[in-house]
């Protein structure tokens, strides 16, 4: 029963006429007619009615967002005492010095303008942090809703296929020009890098870039990430677009 039907159900218990009724036979009576609720509607203080439902439903989001919150407490506490670990290797694109002691992963899409919050974000989390700092970035492509996303994740491996160095630039490129993300700035970006185009269109297509971004969105989906950006700070979660300061919260703690 939707929640508005479970209003009216309350505004029919209340009358006296119905007293005897118990909560079953109601129901009961309310699924084989449905139409009863209308009627009730009808028959009601329609303002005062209207005026519950907001609050019930006012109530019921303020209920979601603590019990969220409240979960996403419990995973910090529980990822300070178990990291979660993602793949890093020898093969890994890395920002910074390799050897540095606080590593961020993020998990973004080139086309979500959250992701271009969170760019700037890691921009000034990396001047801030300097040596002390190595940055990963992988792909998540939110294809569902962002249909230049995967594209861009394409292109983005088959530079780095070409020049690891040069597609951290074209990384740049991108997140600063969202409004002109397509094929023509694909190219150009490339061209633009001094990187063979017809390679990196040849690229784009290849196993090792489709078996790459495959990867990075297997490995988001296993760290539990539904959306975009999401961050690993030496393995402790940020789910979202937060400023530097909740990089600096999390940095401080972990002590490094």
């Amino acid at each position: 029963m939707n929640r508005i039907a479970a209003a009216a159900l309350c505004a029919l218990i209340a009358s006296p006429s119905l007293a005897a009724i118990s909560r079953d036979e109601l129901k009961k009576a309310l699924d084989a007619n449905p139409d009863l609720v209308l009627e009730a509607l009808k028959k009601a203080d329609k303002a005062a009615f209207f005026e519950t439902v907001v609050d019930a439903q006012k109530d019921y989001q303020e209920k979601k967002e603590r019990e969220a919150e409240e979960q996403q407490k419990q995973e910090l506490e529980q990822a300070f005492k178990n990291p979660m670990k993602a793949a890093i290797d020898d093969k890994t694109r890395i920002r910074g010095d390799k050897n540095a002691p606080i590593t961020i992963v993020e998990y973004s899409d080139f086309e979500c303008p959250y992701c271009a919050r969170g760019y700037k974000a890691i921009e000034a989390v990396r001047q801030k942090y300097g040596a002390k700092l190595r940055f990963v970035y992988k792909n998540m492509p939110l294809v569902a809703i962002h249909h230049l996303a995967m594209p861009a994740a394409q292109w983005f491996e088959a530079v780095a296929l070409q020049n690891p160095d040069k597609a951290w630039i074209f990384h740049d490129k991108m997140f600063q020009n969202q409004d002109k993300l397509g094929d023509d700035f694909f190219r150009k970006t490339v061209k633009d890098l001094g990187l063979d185009v017809k390679k990196a269109e040849a690229d784009r297509n290849s196993d090792a870039v489709k078996a790459k971004i495959e990867a990075d969105v297997r490995e988001a989906r296993e760290f539990k990430f539904t959306g975009t950006p999401g961050f690993l700070i030496n393995g402790v979660p940020l789910r979202g677009a937060y400023p530097p300061e909740e990089f600096d919260k999390i940095i401080a703690r972990l002590g490094v």
